[in-house]
Parts: C-alpha cells; sequence; structure tokens
C-alpha cells in the first residue's frame, strides 16, 4: 500500500523543478560543447555514481533466472530509456528552446497510452483515455507547428522539434517494456540501463563528432551537474518516490516539467513565449488529465 506524507509532496516537487530546469542546464552547456559529447558527458557521470552505489548494494539485478528476451529488452530499455533520447535532446536544443523541449516531454504520458494498450495485458484504451489521447494529440499538433518540415538549410528548427518529440516517445516506450521485465532491482535496473546507455552514446559521439572537443572549466561544471543531479540523482529520488507513495503519484511529475521548463527558459534565458507554446502546453496537461483522471482521483482521496 503506497504511504504518502509530506516527504513525499517534497520529493515529487523536487523532481519537477530539477528535471524542468534540466533543459535550462542543457541549453547553457550547448555553447561550450558539443550535442553528442554533451549526452556522452552527461550521462558517463552518472553511469559512475550509479555503478558505485550498485556496487555497494551488492550488485543485485534480477530476483530470479531470466531467458534472451529479458536480456534484449534490457538492452532495448538501455537505449530507449537514455541513449537516443538524450542524443536527440541534445541535438534538437541546438535549434529550439528549452521551453519547448520542456513541453515535448509532457507527450510521454500520452505516447505510453497507445503503446500499453497493445504490449501490456490488462491497459486497455477506455473511452477516457482516448478522450486525453486525442486532446493531448491536438497539442502535439499545435507544439509542432504547421512549418514543422518547411525548413531551408540555414534553419533546421523544424526537426529540432521532431528530435525532441521522438525523444519523448523513447521514453514512452523504454516505460512500457520496463513494465514487461520480472522483479528487477530498481537500482541495479537504473545502474546497467544507463551502462548500455553510455556505450551507445560514446561511440556515437566519436563517430558522429570526433574526439571529445576541448572544455572551459565552467562548461565541465555545468556538464558534472547534469551528470549528477537529474541524471543519476534524480533518478534516484524516483526510484523512492515510487518505491514509497506508488507510481500514480509520481506521475504528478508529468505536470510540473513542462510549466517549470517554461517558466526558468523565459525568466533565466529570456526565451519568448509565443501563444502556440502556451496552447500546446495547455491542451497536452489537459489531455494527461483526462487520462489520468481516474488514477488520480483515487490517489487524491486516499490522501
Amino acid at each position: 500500500m503506497p504511504e504518502i506524507t509530506g516527504k513525499s509532496w517534497i520529493m515529487v516537487a523536487a523532481l519537477g523543478l530539477i528535471w524542468g530546469g534540466t533543459f535550462l542546464v542543457m541549453e547553457i552547456a550547448l555553447r561550450g560543447i558539443t550535442p553528442f559529447w554533451l549526452a556522452s558527458a552527461r550521462i558517463g557521470f552518472a553511469t559512475l555514481l550509479m555503478l558505485a552505489i550498485w556496487a555497494f548494494r551488492g550488485f543485485r539485478l534480477f530476483t530470479q533466472p531470466v531467458g534472451n528476451a529479458d536480456i534484449l529488452r534490457l538492452i532495448a530499455i538501455g537505449a530507449l530509456s537514455s541513449a537516443v533520447p538524450f542524443m536527440l535532446l541534445s541535438w534538437g536544443q541546438q535549434y529550439v528552446t528549452s521551453g519547448f523541449a520542456g513541453v515535448s516531454m509532457a507527450a510521454v504520458a500520452l505516447v505510453v497510452l497507445p503503446l500499453a494498450h497493445f504490449l501490456v495485458p490488462g491497459e486497455w484504451l477506455t473511452r477516457r483515455k482516448v478522450a486525453g489521447f486525442v486532446i493531448g494529440f491536438m497539442g502535439v499538433v499545435v507544439l509542432i507547428g504547421g512549418q514543422a518540415f518547411e525548413t531551408t538549410g540555414e534553419s533546421l528548427e523544424g526537426f529540432g522539434r521532431i528530435a525532441c518529440l521522438g525523444a519523448a516517445s523513447c521514453y514512452a516506450l523504454s516505460s512500457v517494456q520496463m513494465r514487461l521485465l520480472p522483479d528487477v532491482d530498481s537500482i541495479g535496473l537504473n545502474a546497467v540501463t544507463l551502462l548500455i546507455g553510455a556505450v551507445i552514446v560514446i561511440a556515437a559521439a566519436w563517430a558522429v563528432e570526433g574526439s571529445p572537443p576541448k572544455t572551459d572549466r565552467n562548461t565541465l561544471y555545468v556538464l558534472l551537474f547534469l551528470g549528477l543531479v537529474p541524471t543519476a540523482g534524480a533518478s534516484l529520488l524516483r526510484v523512492l518516490v515510487i518505491r514509497t507513495a506508488g507510481p500514480v503519484f509520481m506521475s504528478l511529475v508529468n505536470y510540473q516539467v513542462p510549466v517549470w521548463s517554461v517558466v526558468l527558459g523565459a525568466l533565466i534565458l529570456s526565451e519568448p513565449l509565443p501563444p502556440s507554446l502556451i496552447s500546446a502546453l495547455a491542451l497536452i496537461l489537459c489531455g494527461v488529465g483526462v487520462s489520468q483522471y481516474g488514477a488520480l482521483s483515487r490517489l487524491f482521496r486516499r490522501v
């Protein structure tokens, strides 16, 4: 039975702020490093920390023997939960604002709905979920914009938008795949998937961008922050929230991240707030709220 306390609210609020501010920090980091090496540094620092914690816990992972299908699923989760989305976001944020990137992450909960319907037993699409998906999808259409692919050689903004939404789709697919795994230690799962992701990202960075570029001290500090706080630290906090308060309570983070990304981007980086971005944010959050209404209403009745 989930136990929701004052600490639970503090932790979920902290996660919303940390993840919402991540896009702002990435925007700053891109001034001093190339996109794929930004993703490599972020996941590399996080992997080292998580492996140390996993070693301290005795390298626990699966609680029972697993087959080849589970090993392949674990590799896919490593690629889809960190490697591919980190690269897509780092590349895409060269052409879009941090606020846009944060709002695109709100689409994760919507993409999960049809995927879970076909891949997870018992996770059927109800009329309310379909209505929520349609409302949220309208927000995604507004977010992309009518000229998404009408880009010139001088601007890749449209493809940057698609890259951010592609990252959201990767997160959604990886979350569904995680639910199909047998019983597994959460810390071990985080460590292994980050390690798999790190191997993929570093190899891709070397192949696409060559050897690691030289960075100044300030950029290195930013990279350390990205690896240790929003990647490794927040993942540990996420595990603690899910274990104590439950996954439904954890879903409240979905409503905070896009709001924080928009607010912080406007306040700190003076990013513009076009009406289309605000409209897309409202539609997507409304769609998520409608689709999760049943679970959230049960949650607040318990609180």
